[in-house]
């Protein structure tokens, strides 16, 4: 039997397509997810649908837990003895963070250093946790890459995901915890969450409403279709960092002497939000009705994603077009939503 994988957020976007690609390969999976009402539940529990009807009854199991709860979580550590830990579970959404900014404190602060901690205890082999672009905050450096500061977030959320990977920095050189932290480039397709952009837009145009457009569509963003961003955390898996006979890797904080990493997964190819909009307003085959708006508090105004560094270390190519991913989106959001 191979090692079993733990993977918290399950029942998120990304977590599901990282469990779903893990189980159709075969691999002993076990996720987790605390299942909150942040979005619209009905999707989480389809893709936790999904995962039961593909799995083969032996290699998938679900637990309800929240990675808060670090008694439970400890169970499950001792009962599975998992050598690779993925860790997505977090608070997501940038503006819901100004509204419950203590919901980030708990998840995504103390919900992290529960699987760090635990990951320490139990001698985890790899830790891979999910981190953001929107660390990046006020960088207008483009494109981004690993090695440039990342220490102005703009919003509570970029600043628990940029504590996050300082406090894996520790433990990787405290207790010699491999980590890998992956900095996700606005990630995007089927069974997408629907405070998105992305799926905003889409919505609204079919259904014949207004899409709100902040800062009057002089937005640029980095899209990353899923497919490409689970590829990425495959070789993560195998691709586990190491220690370094050298002290320290200048002022790099995306490396160094301890067994840590930290990576870029995005697209490369940024597009304005206008852009955007017009190829899904080509896809659907409808006009939108724009109502364009002032930028947000903490938005960031551009992302684009410097690859060198997973090219080099992964040999990963994102493959998927805007183009094609919108028309996957679309199509999917078509089927779930009844649209004729």
């Amino acid at each position: 039997m191979s090692q079993t994988i733990l993977v918290t957020g399950c029942a998120g976007f990304i977590g599901y397509f990282t469990a779903a690609r893990l189980v159709k390969s075969n691999r002993q999976v076990i996720g987790i997810d605390n299942l909150n009402n942040y979005y619209d539940k009905n999707l989480k529990l389809s893709r936790l649908k999904e995962l039961k009807k593909i799995s083969n009854k032996k290699n998938y199991k679900f637990y309800k837990i929240d990675v808060c709860n670090k008694k439970q979580l400890k169970k499950l550590f001792k009962i599975y003895k998992f050598k690779t830990v993925l860790h997505f579970a977090a608070q997501a959404g940038i503006r819901f963070s100004l509204k419950k900014p203590d919901q980030y404190i708990k998840s995504n602060l103390l919900g992290f250093f529960n699987i760090l901690d635990l990951c320490k205890e139990f001698k985890i082999s790899h830790l891979i946790y999910a981190s953001s672009s929107s660390v990046y905050g006020s960088n207008n450096k483009f494109p981004f890459k690993e090695k440039n500061s990342a220490n102005h977030p703009l919003q509570l959320y970029a600043a628990t995901k940029r504590s996050n990977e300082l406090m894996a920095h520790s433990y990787s050189s405290l207790y010699n915890l491999p980590t890998t932290g992956l900095r996700f480039f606005t990630v995007y397709g089927p069974l997408g969450r629907p405070d998105m952009a992305l799926n905003k837009f889409v919505k609204n145009i079919i259904f014949n409403k207004p899409i709100e457009i902040y800062n009057y569509g002089k937005h640029f963003r980095d899209f990353t279709y899923i497919d490409d961003v689970v590829n990425a955390v495959l070789k993560a898996i195998i691709n586990i960092p190491k220690r370094k006979i050298i002290k320290f890797i200048g002022t790099d904080p995306s490396e160094s002497y301890a067994p840590f990493r930290i990576i870029n997964v995005g697209s490369n190819k940024p597009i304005n939000l206008l852009a955007c909009i017009k190829l899904i307003e080509k896809i659907i085959g409808k006009q939108a009705i724009k109502k364009f708006m002032p930028i947000q508090k903490g938005d960031v105004i551009k992302t684009h994603s410097d690859l060198t560094k997973i090219k080099r270390i992964f040999n990963y190519k994102p493959k998927t077009s805007i183009e094609d991913g919108l028309i996957s989106f679309i199509k999917w959001f078509k089927v779930y939503y009844k649209v004729n």
